[in-house]
């Protein structure tokens, strides 16, 4: 008896700014080649450590909003007075060539994906607390305090929906957060989810 490939699926992670969802996301996809990383579009001006094609596909404001008229996004949002999207034919593609498809957005992006695709898999990101969020963000040097201050008290509002997804992973350390990560690829996510009384109690106690 022949065995059957499984379904590709489609995984939408999202996080507040600075809990590590790039990096994670990042090594997911180098651990694993089997996935396939859309590239997003953003109207955000690249920055000096960024590759237009690699990390972001760089468009003004117009073509962006063309595209998003045509339809040819499946998801867009703005952040920090940016936008963002994901292109419906680029995740299309991959899941018609049996891949599984990794998508890093926001919660917004991730309500939008979930109603056009209801079958793609949420996941949450969260730092282990807010002080060790601040401090990532000030580590990164790119934002002013001005900015690092805005991107806390959004970064507050962003973490009210993570009840809205079906896994959260506490990225406290990275190599456990990886694993995790694999662990809810492979269907194995059990204790992950956002319905788990315990984890319920330990992301009360990171969001005050």
């Amino acid at each position: 008896m022949t065995m059957q490939a499984p379904r590709p699926k489609l995984f939408v992670i999202a996080a507040p700014s600075g809990a590590g969802k790039t990096t994670l996301v990042k090594k997911l996809v180098d651990r694993s080649p089997e996935l396939r990383f859309p590239i997003s579009y953003t109207t955000r001006t690249k920055r000096s450590n960024e590759v237009g094609g690699v990390d972001y596909l760089f468009v003004e404001k117009s073509e962006f909003e063309a595209l998003r008229e045509r339809g040819e996004l499946l998801e867009s949002a703005t952040v920090f007075d940016n936008l963002y999207g994901t292109s419906r034919t680029q995740v299309e593609q991959y899941l018609s060539n049996g891949h599984h498809v990794i998508l890093e957005i926001d919660w917004q992006g991730a309500q939008q994906v979930r109603d056009s695709m209801p079958e793609c898999i949420t996941i949450f990101i969260l730092p282990p607390s807010l002080a060790e969020l601040e401090r990532r963000l000030r580590d990164r040097r790119t934002d002013s305090d001005e900015v690092i201050e805005r991107r806390l008290r959004d970064a507050l509002g962003d973490m009210s929906h993570w009840g809205e997804f079906a896994f959260v992973v506490i990225n406290d350390d990275l190599g456990r957060a990886i694993a995790d990560l694999e662990a809810i690829l492979a269907g194995a996510g059990a204790a992950l989810a956002s319905g788990n009384e315990t984890l319920h109690a330990i992301v009360a106690e990171i969001i005050g």
